[in-house]
């Protein structure tokens, strides 16, 4: 018999216990649980280690706490992100698909949510199921995203394919926005990207700092936003990453080359 594991992801201790419980009565389902992010992280690299490695997260959508050094893989609202680019439980979906492309996520959620939802399907979660599904319901998700199905309620449909819909419209005007900068113009943004001061990407390009003050508030007027926080959340809609330092601190020069 192929067995299925799955690693439950709930800061609810008694959620998380009384699910993977359930979920282990079944023949072909070993079951761990997870109290964070960082802690399922940990528990896949052993599982990874060990040659046993996990099928299926069911994560928590509200998952308290955030991911050191991973970041979402999809465009979020700025007020929505943490000091450090993160989250809630969405980011552990796409730090999970980034380091464990084979592992299959499945959002478990308090209530359905068409914007939410449509975020987690796009840092790469394979299902969004309500907390309060029957466990015969939650069983056939398990076992149709391992089939690579992807599972939605009914009622979520519409809502969710809307939502992808402006998506992708807000990351075509933000590209063709991103493409009318010019090349050292592109460098400021990616600095910016990378969370880097006027003094400090003065400092990375060699250019005076009044010379990267005139170049950000060309980077503002050309992109239509007012604050460094809106251009930046542009960017990352764009798919602009942050500037990547070579050993002595200049841009790489594949950086500098690039769109």
């Amino acid at each position: 018999m192929v067995r299925i594991r799955v690693l439950v992801v709930d800061d609810h201790r008694i959620f998380a216990e009384s699910l993977a419980a359930a979920l282990a009565a079944e023949p072909d389902v070993d079951v761990s649980a997870a109290g964070s992010g960082p802690a399922a992280l940990r528990s896949m690299e052993r599982a990874v280690a060990e040659g046993r490695r996990y099928d299926v997260l069911l994560v928590d959508a509200d998952l308290g706490g955030q991911l050191p050094g991973v970041r979402p893989a999809v465009p979020v609202p700025v007020q929505e992100v943490g000091e450090d680019g993160l989250v809630d439980g969405i980011s552990l979906v796409a730090g999970v698909r980034g380091a464990h492309p084979h592992v299959r996520v499945v959002v478990l959620a308090e209530k359905d949510d068409p914007r939410r939802a449509a975020l987690a399907l796009q840092a790469g979660a394979s299902g969004w199921v309500a907390k309060d599904c029957s466990l015969s319901r939650l069983l056939t998700v398990i076992r149709g995203v391992l089939r690579e199905e992807t599972h939605l309620p009914p009622a979520l449909l519409t809502g969710v394919l809307k939502e992808l819909t402006a998506a992708r419209k807000h990351r075509t005007e933000s590209e063709r926005l991103v493409e009318s900068l010019t090349p050292r113009e592109r460098e400021v943004l990616r600095c910016m990207v990378a969370g880097l001061g006027r003094k400090a990407v003065a400092e990375r390009l060699f250019l005076s700092p009044h010379t990267v003050r005139t170049h950000m508030q060309n980077v503002l007027g050309k992109l239509g936003v007012h604050s460094t926080l809106a251009a930046v959340a542009l960017a990352r809609r764009a798919g602009v990453g942050p500037a990547e330092l070579g050993p002595t601190g200049r841009i790489r020069p594949e950086e500098t080359n690039s769109a």
